[in-house]
């Protein structure tokens, strides 16, 4: 692999100090909510992953976009490291819900509008990995893989709308809450600070992790090229 740049490097000392002074913000700067109490400080890291999570989908769409326009395999690339980032960090969204609800619901998953819209959302960007596996024609598979991660795409939409759109327990953190919603919040200006600083580090986290994850889709490509060349 060729060497890492120097940027990226700083990106990647960068992250962890951003990662570092996010949580001590969780922990230290943001006050403890009332009535939820300590478990309420999960929502700062789910909100932030839930976010990158959509934001990886739609930076998928632009690189398919992009790809079926120039047939340049670079976008690709992208558009395969980001739907990958994409589905992790949504599944650390599921994972740091269920933690939340537990408390809070007293259950650990109910088949609410939004965690029911999130799954879907999972399941369908994992479908997309398994199809890009079945076919071999890189070509073939680029093209099918973009228009897959465009269509895709409106699963996350209706995931973030549902719960304003549908009856539900689910808070809705900006923008006001159903008034059966359960965990619902006001934020004190501390709270906005930590929330707003979360959203920022995981996004410096997510374009960090994209910069590697291209670099291995870049050695990928070589070493199926190379397998072709040789078949």
């Amino acid at each position: 692999m060729p060497k890492q740049s120097r940027w990226l490097t700083i990106l990647d000392y960068v992250s962890v100090l951003l990662l570092a002074g996010a949580t001590a913000m969780v922990f230290f700067y943001a006050p403890e909510e009332a009535v939820m109490g300590l478990v309420q400080k999960v929502f700062y890291f789910h909100i932030a992953t839930a976010w990158i999570g959509m934001l990886s989908f739609g930076v998928a769409v632009v690189a398919g976009i992009v790809y079926l326009r120039t047939g340049n395999s670079q976008w690709d690339i992208v558009e395969v490291a980001s739907v990958e980032l994409g589905i992790v960090f949504n599944l650390i969204t599921i994972f740091m819900g269920m933690i939340w609800a537990r408390p809070i619901w007293n259950a650990w998953w109910t088949w609410d509008p939004r965690l029911t819209t999130v799954t879907i959302m999972e399941l369908i960007y994992v479908a997309y990995l398994m199809l890009r596996q079945g076919i071999e024609d890189p070509e073939r598979r680029g093209r099918f893989g973009a228009v897959y991660a465009i269509v895709g795409f409106l699963s996350v939409p209706l995931t973030f709308f549902s719960i304003r759109i549908f009856r539900t327990i689910h808070p809705v953190v900006i923008g006001g809450s159903d008034p059966n919603a359960t965990g619902s919040f006001d934020m004190t200006p501390k709270m906005l600070q930590t929330f707003m600083t979360s959203l920022l580090v995981f996004t410096v986290i997510y374009a960090d992790l994209l910069w590697h994850r291209i670099r291995l889709g870049e050695l990928a490509e070589k070493v199926e090229q190379l397998k072709l060349k040789l078949s």
